[in-house]
């Protein structure tokens, strides 16, 4: 009796649950994983910032504060989403170019607006929105796109690509990139042309490598040869790979690290965060955190599928893929497979703006699946 009386309450209970999302236009399973992914950041948060609670209090702040625009962008109508685009679009090349000309310098690079209050990344806007100018074109026009449409989207996309590696900030102008083109491989592309962009890309790296910063060049450097400068350039993803190759299967142990305890791995809270997963919780903690990663890309993949406007199945299937592009880079780069660009790890590295950016993009997704049938 006592069973069925507890499985009785917890049916009522998931029942509500289920109610309260579809009343707040959320899609359970998807807030169920990126809730899962933000509690383990926070729990692993506390660890490599070496038990700061204040670290931890304040990732909390942000993640709350995306949790609540993500749910104020889930009321949106498509429409006025469609509406919105080419204004914030526009609103995030002119802040690119103030960063640019006014913007503030840290760490080498002119990146963020200070506002006094609150300092922030214009180019995290830019993630979110060339891929909603690249959809709102497209919307309407036959797919898959013609030669016109193509220079088009290409000046969309690479413009604010530019202007974001200007300050120097090369990290996000390739995610800038790849979100615009994964836009575009949605719609159709054809096989000539993704041949002709892959040759036009590797002559484009070519004729780049010449204008990168020194320290851009040596990051490819150091991929290719880290045992080069193991003291300089090399530091880092050495004492990545040590910390990662040293946790074995079940690692040693929650804050029992030694190269994130002891200094030796450097930006542990931020780039760095996944080799102190490896470190501490071995390859079982990796996969544990790679699984929810791939449930959620997963899930989001499928809330894509089912819209049924062109403008909501673009935008929502290139925000699934790019958050896991996001993870595929930061893990690749921790683990010496991939240079070293800056990409935090989503939800786990410790970041205001990525964050909020991330979680934003999910709300309007969930916006465009809760609505399918009125935007169709």
């Amino acid at each position: 009796m006592l069973r069925e009386d507890v499985e009785s309450a917890t049916q009522r209970t998931l029942t509500r649950t289920t109610r309260l999302l579809g009343t707040l236009r959320l899609d359970g399973p998807l807030v169920a994983g990126l809730a899962a992914i933000a509690l383990y950041g926070q729990f692993v948060l506390f660890s490599s910032s070496g038990g700061d609670w204040e670290s931890v209090l304040r990732g909390s702040i942000r993640l709350g504060l995306g949790a609540l625009l993500m749910l104020a962008l889930a009321q949106l109508r498509p429409g006025l989403l469609r509406r919105i685009t080419p204004w914030l679009y526009l609103a995030g090349l002119v802040l690119l170019i103030i960063v640019d000309a006014i913007g503030y310098i840290g760490k080498g690079a002119q990146r963020w607006l200070d506002l006094g209050f609150v300092r922030f990344q214009p180019s995290e806007i830019m993630k979110i929105a060339v891929p909603m100018a690249c959809a709102w074109l497209l919307r309407e026009r036959p797919l898959p796109p013609d030669p016109r449409t193509l220079l088009l989207l290409a000046a969309v996309i690479l413009v604010p690509t530019a202007l974001t590696i200007l300050q120097p900030d090369l990290g996000t102008g390739l995610l800038i990139l790849m979100a615009g083109f994964i836009v575009v491989l949605l719609g159709g592309l054809a096989l000539r042309y993704i041949a002709l962009l892959t040759v036009s890309g590797i002559g484009a790296a070519t004729i780049g490598w010449f204008f990168l910063h020194d320290y851009q060049r040596q990051r490819v450097l150091t991929f290719l040869d880290p045992q080069a400068d193991p003291l300089g350039a090399g530091y880092h993803i050495i004492q990545s790979t040590i910390a990662i190759g040293s946790g074995g299967l079940f690692g040693k142990g929650y804050l029992q690290g030694t190269q994130g305890q002891l200094d030796f791995l450097p930006e542990r809270t931020t780039d760095f965060v996944f080799a102190v997963i490896g470190e501490e919780l071995g390859l079982v903690g990796v996969i544990v955190l790679l699984g929810l990663y791939v449930f959620v890309t997963l899930r989001a993949l499928f809330l894509a599928s089912q819209m049924r406007d062109t403008f909501a199945r673009l935008l929502s299937g290139s925000l699934a893929a790019t958050f896991f592009v996001y993870v595929f880079i930061n893990a690749g780069m921790v683990s010496g497979l991939l240079p070293v660009v800056g990409v935090p790890l989503p939800l786990v590295s410790y970041g205001g703006t990525s964050m909020v950016t991330l979680l934003a993009g999910f709300g309007m997704l969930m916006s465009l699946y809760a609505n399918r049938k009125l935007a169709a």
